[in-house]
């Protein structure tokens, strides 16, 4: 019976020739890359030399037996998952490594093909998710990274903190949070840390069906049971079984739904629409809303058991705003991807970019930052994201906001204009033309571009300043 081995590498170690053989050639029928080793001593001199994702070890052997390996193992801190063979009458024995040793399991001698097949499975499930979680460790500690999150500041490394304990267990977790804050990055992240990992991550936004279908989607359908089911069709559930279902904008599903999900949860059975019998799916969800929770409690949007139901564990993940020390790195991340994306050469933001991305007050959260980043390296292609690549006046109203407002006039600096009040805002455009028209030692293509006109604009206002100015000079004599 050949597995997807995806080439994985397995070191077979037992002094019988004959008996090691065998084993190997049964691992190499399943799809692995088998390796021998004669001894403990042996196998420890190939694990210093070589990777491998499993150990097979008998465990009476010359020199250095399967217990002393193990053993040895454990003092190295190598965390390479170990299926032991036992002789008829050592179940005691067997029992005892795994628990003491950390064998990761133990198969009677001789061996089965088909118990066999399923243990090297597993292992190798199980040393592919502790190589990505120390990975991801590794990426947290050094850059403040977590998957796709980003952040450095005290409330991100909280978010991490409660990711990393929530991840290992099957526990249910709401996740809050406005619009944009990556919920569905947090739920992700999760998943890879997770048991599961090597099994399906689904998400699905309650909020974009429309309620005919969202019983569809989530519990499938079987061919004729509504007009237009031309053929069988699963639905979220099966498609997560043994993985992870995000069930994303929970609060925004109808209250009828929300009845039909949550004896789905307690039962962890689904029927399609127009089936006869019940599927086992063995799924872990975890729910997202941006409403406020109690909001959504007050108001019937969420029914109170299903609530207790999904929130065994609760991240609250904040807006933008509260921490706006993490821009400079997010920002970092995103360039580097938009660079592959967009085949562009940026560097960095200029400082006086940030200085605009730090004075706004991202109502769209990260996902409002991605896009304004994306659209900023389009238009720059290469060198420094500077202001002239930002939308005009991104930035500038927040900046203006920490003036007075008591004040009766705005001073914009040496380079600037006064606006006072009650100025006619056809004087204040005017100011404003001919102050950047200065700027720009009369260039007036360079002018028109920052304005945001065209040159042809531009010139019909000048002409009509031009025009203007008799007429106030005529006024004033008479």
């Amino acid at each position: 019976m050949a597995l997807k081995s995806g080439g994985a590498r397995v070191l077979v170690v037992d002094d019988n020739e004959i008996e090691r053989q065998a084993m190997l050639d049964m691992v190499s029928s399943m799809g692995y890359i088998a390796e021998a080793a004669g001894d403990g001593e042996e196998a420890l001199e190939k694990l210093g030399s070589a990777s491998f994702d499993v150990i097979v070890t008998d465990l009476m052997m010359p020199r250095m037996d399967g217990f002393q390996l193990l053993r040895t193992m454990l003092d190295r801190g190598d965390p390479t998952p170990a299926i032991v063979l036992t002789g008829f009458g050592s179940m005691d024995h067997a029992v005892s490594i795994v628990h003491d040793l950390r064998a990761f399991w133990f198969l009677e001698k001789p061996a089965k093909a088909a118990a066999l097949a399923t243990l090297l499975e597993r292992a190798v499930q199980h040393k592919n998710l502790v190589r990505e979680t120390e990975r991801l460790q590794r990426q947290l500690s050094y850059q403040g990274f977590l998957g796709e999150l980003v952040g450095t500041s005290a409330a991100m490394r909280q978010v991490f903190s409660l990711i990393q304990q929530v991840a290992p267990s099957f526990a249910s977790v709401l996740i809050t949070g406005e619009s944009g804050t990556g919920k569905e990055l947090v739920a992700a992240a999760i998943h890879k840390l997770s048991p599961r990992a090597g099994h399906p991550f689904v998400a699905i936004n309650c909020a974009a069906l429309p309620e005919s279908l969202i019983e569809s989607e989530l519990f499938g359908h079987e061919k004729g049971s509504f007009t237009g089911a031309l053929g069988r069709h699963a639905g979220c559930f099966e498609q997560a079984h043994q993985g992870t279902l995000l069930l994303d904008e929970i609060g925004e599903m109808p209250l009828a739904m929300q009845a039909k999900l949550l004896r789905v949860l307690e039962d962890s059975k689904v029927r399609r629409l127009g089936g006869t019998s019940e599927l086992a799916v063995n799924v872990r969800v975890l729910a997202a809303t941006n409403r406020p929770v109690q909001e959504s409690l007050d108001g019937k949007f969420l029914r109170e058991d299903l609530y207790y139901r999904l929130n065994v564990f609760q991240i609250a993940l904040p807006p933008l705003r509260h921490r706006k020390e993490d821009i400079p790195a997010i920002a970092e991340a995103m360039i580097r991807d938009f660079n592959r994306k967009h085949d562009c050469r940026v560097a960095e933001l200029h400082p006086a970019t940030l200085e605009r991305l730090m004075s706004h007050s991202w109502p769209g959260n990260v996902r409002e930052l991605r896009n304004i980043i994306e659209r900023a390296m389009i238009v720059a292609r290469e060198g420094a994201i500077l202001p002239q690549h930002l939308p005009r006046a991104f930035g500038i109203p927040a900046a203006q906001d920490r003036t007075s407002a008591a004040a009766p006039a705005i001073p914009a600096g040496g380079n600037g204009i006064w606006v006072e009040a009650g100025k006619q805002l056809s004087d204040v455009e005017k100011d404003y033309i001919q102050l950047t028209l200065r700027e720009t030692d009369n260039n007036k293509k360079r002018a028109a571009e920052i304005l945001g006109i065209s040159i042809r604009t531009l010139h019909n206002r000048l002409t009509a300043f031009a025009a203007e100015e008799p007429e106030q000079q005529l006024g004033a004599s008479g």
